[in-house]
């Protein structure tokens, strides 16, 4: 009886005998005199393959395979079915099946190396592993240069089924012979998404953190993300910005290494001016799209691609202050636009939207229209900040930089905090005067002084407003002191006289520098057209 585990096979000694050495030896070297059972439990393949060897031994027909020659090969080395013992034996008809049928086709080295996966180290020991990473890798080039069949890339679809390590063998063997990075990357892509496909190519992210066999999932798609990190090629550019974009949103989620996450951003940052408003939010957002998911990786994204561009204007020996290389321009087009979709939300602090948008020079932006309509939807989303933290919204952008319909619409959008509304309003007069209308100097100067003595006037009477209130509450609290005063001495008949209150509000209001003109516009709704003030003539005699 031989033993293979918790399987018992009764068979024939002679049988065996005949072309197994190790069972001869056994039998021959047993104490016992009549052996009655062998123990054959290290056998590779388990009692499946001892079953198929003993099958051979009995000259009973059964089938060589590509899922089975590598598993009869190695079980045929371990029971020493060699031709020492027999011609013809089970060692060297497994060699032939490899060497004239299994490795002559790229699926049937691939389903070899993956059978191999479970028959380390015999494998390893007997070279099947080499032969069939040097028989496939061989075949993926020639199949990548010419494409046998449709699609193109079906080579890389069934390397899919191979583990990390296997695949990594084959990669490093196409390497060598010469493939091309874009080949490379073609199999690296088509194999991460096959691994991970919640994370990458259904971005679903289904993987909660209660269930034990779910963090159990999680650390082993971690583990495989970092390994598939590190087979990149060093091209920083060969691979589309949107699939780095969404491994990087998989290694926040997963709590990749440092070194992984870094290695992922600073690929993304390589090609920033490739990457569309779509590439920024799926690293911005969680897989369910209600909550900000990362914006730390997006800031050091920007960052990275403004340095180079500043690395870029120091070799070519120009100005850091003045970077608006195309590439920058349109870096800074994506990120206001990025800014305008991340603002209606209303966890993003004014520190993190200034952040981000602080990261792009100045020069690089001809226009701030787009940065006018992030601000704007800031402001819409969070009404409840103050005057002051408002400022602080609008100090990112420059009036100066606001085409003529965008300096409409902040004239008269309530919203915006006063100084910025009337710096909209003074370089659109400024401009009228001395850019469309070809004034000359004289013109553009008196406007300059207009509006400035417009906003001296408009202080003034915001001061007025403070000071007649606080007079308000004075005569307020006097009135009902005398009220007390003469119930308490019986009222008499005395004429009522003009208060001291009616006569001051009577000035007060003849001061008033905006009684005939403009109106608050903080407190207009939007599409209500606002009084503007009476323009002055100036002639010169």
């Amino acid at each position: 009886m031989v033993e293979v585990g918790e399987a018992n096979f009764s068979l024939h000694k002679f049988m065996l005998v005949a072309k197994s050495g190790l069972i001869r030896k056994k039998i021959m070297e047993s104490n016992e005199a009549d052996l009655t059972k062998i123990d054959l439990s290290g056998i590779p393949g388990g009692p499946e393959i001892f079953e198929t060897a003993a099958k051979f031994c009995y000259g009973v027909n059964f089938e060589i395979n590509v899922k089975n020659v590598a598993a009869l090969r190695c079980a045929a080395e371990y029971l020493e079915m060699t031709e020492k013992y027999c011609e013809g034996n089970l060692a060297g008809r497994t060699d032939d099946f490899l060497s004239h049928a299994a490795l002559n086709t790229f699926s049937g080295a691939v389903a070899v190396l993956k059978s191999c996966e479970l028959l380390l180290p015999f494998a390893e020991e007997l070279k099947i592993v080499q032969r069939c990473v040097d028989a496939a890798s061989s075949k993926a080039c020639n199949e990548a240069n010419f494409p046998s069949r449709s699609p193109t890339n079906w080579w890389a679809e069934e390397l899919t089924i191979l583990e990390i390590n296997s695949f990594h063998r084959i990669l490093s063997a196409m390497k060598s012979r010469g493939a091309k990075i874009l080949n490379l990357a073609t199999a690296l892509m088509t194999y991460t998404e096959r691994s991970l496909p919640d994370l990458v190519r259904n971005h679903t992210g289904n993987v909660t953190s209660s269930d034990p066999d779910d963090k159990e999932l999680r650390n082993r798609q971690r583990d495989l993300l970092e390994s598939i990190v590190a087979l990149f090629p060093q091209e920083t550019a060969a691979f589309p910005v949107n699939f780095l974009c969404c491994l990087l949103r998989s290694a926040i989620f997963l709590s990749t290494s440092i070194s992984c996450k870094n290695e992922l951003e600073k690929r993304i940052s390589a090609i920033m001016e490739h990457v569309s408003v779509d590439d920024l939010l799926v690293l911005t957002f969680s897989y369910d799209g209600e909550r900000l998911f990362d914006l730390q990786s997006v800031r050091r994204i920007i960052s990275g691609f403004v340095e180079k561009e500043k690395s870029v204007a120091v070799f070519n020996a120009g100005d850091l202050s003045e970077i608006c290389s195309p590439a920058m321009q349109r870096v800074a087009k994506t990120v206001d636009a990025y800014l305008g979709e991340i603002a209606t939300y209303g966890e993003l602090s004014i520190s993190k939207f200034n952040g981000i948008s602080n990261l792009v020079p100045k020069a690089a932006r001809k226009v701030d229209d787009d940065l006018y309509r992030a601000v704007d939807i800031y402001l819409k989303t969070h009404p409840t900040l103050d005057e002051i933290e408002r400022e602080k919204v609008c100090s990112v952008m420059d009036a100066l930089k606001l085409s003529y319909e965008a300096r409409v619409h902040a004239s008269q959008n309530k919203r915006l905090p006063v100084q910025t509304v009337l710096h909209a309003l003074y370089y659109d007069q400024l401009k009228l005067r001395s850019g469309v209308d070809n004034r000359n100097k004289e013109d553009a100067l008196t406007t300059r002084n207009q509006l400035q003595a417009d906003v001296s006037l408009l202080k003034e009477n915001e001061a007025l407003k403070s000071e007649l209130m606080k007079m308000k509450l004075f005569l307020s609290d006097l009135q009902k002191n005398e009220g007390s005063s003469s119930a308490k001495g019986g009222g008499g008949g005395v004429p009522k006289r003009p208060s001291f209150f009616s006569s001051v509000s009577k000035k007060l209001g003849k001061l008033n520098p905006f009684r005939h003109g403009s109106k608050d516009t903080l407190h207009v709704d939007d599409g209500v057209d606002v009084t503007k003030p009476r323009r002055r003539r100036f002639s010169i005699s």
